[in-house]
């Protein structure tokens, strides 16, 4: 399967993007809780809403894991082969 790559470090996703990929069910896959700003902002400490998650994306790219796979309504967050084998039928 053939994939567009695209560095989301020097082009972060829209608001429409990041609309269209979290949902309320996958919003603790799409968290980058590994990341500075996660903890500095105490976030393990707190639920955040779909909307609350997006607008510190907005702010602060890192906070989305990566890599993001998408394909047509199905988006994987992170290194997961697995899961990348499911969305490629491979």
């Amino acid at each position: 399967m053939e994939l567009d790559k695209h560095d989301l470090a020097k082009d972060a996703p829209t608001r429409a993007q990041l609309e269209a990929w979290i949902t309320e069910k996958n919003l603790d896959e799409a968290l980058n809780k590994r990341s500075p700003k996660y903890k500095e902002l105490g976030l393990n400490k707190r639920t955040l809403t779909k909307r609350e998650a997006i607008d510190l994306m907005m702010t602060d790219v890192n906070l989305l894991r990566r890599p993001v796979v998408v394909k047509g309504r199905t988006v994987v967050f992170g290194y997961d082969e697995d899961a990348y084998d499911g969305v490629t039928g491979s």
